[in-house]
């Protein structure tokens, strides 16, 4: 492996997410997940599902 990337990479495991920059995350995750399958999805879908399911947790 190229040793730039190698570094690169050794990096990211000592980089340590708030809960906000994770829960970004997450749904940008569901959202590319669902886009995939069906393209009516929005982010604004996303997010309103993230929030109910916040609120019943």
């Amino acid at each position: 492996m190229d040793e730039e990337l190698e570094r690169l990479l050794e990096q990211t495991k000592k980089v340590v997410m708030t809960p906000a920059q994770q829960e970004e995350q997450r749904r940008s995750f569901a959202y590319g997940n669902t886009k995939i399958e069906n393209d009516l999805i929005t982010r604004q879908m996303i997010d309103e599902a993230a929030d109910r399911l916040a609120k019943k947790g």
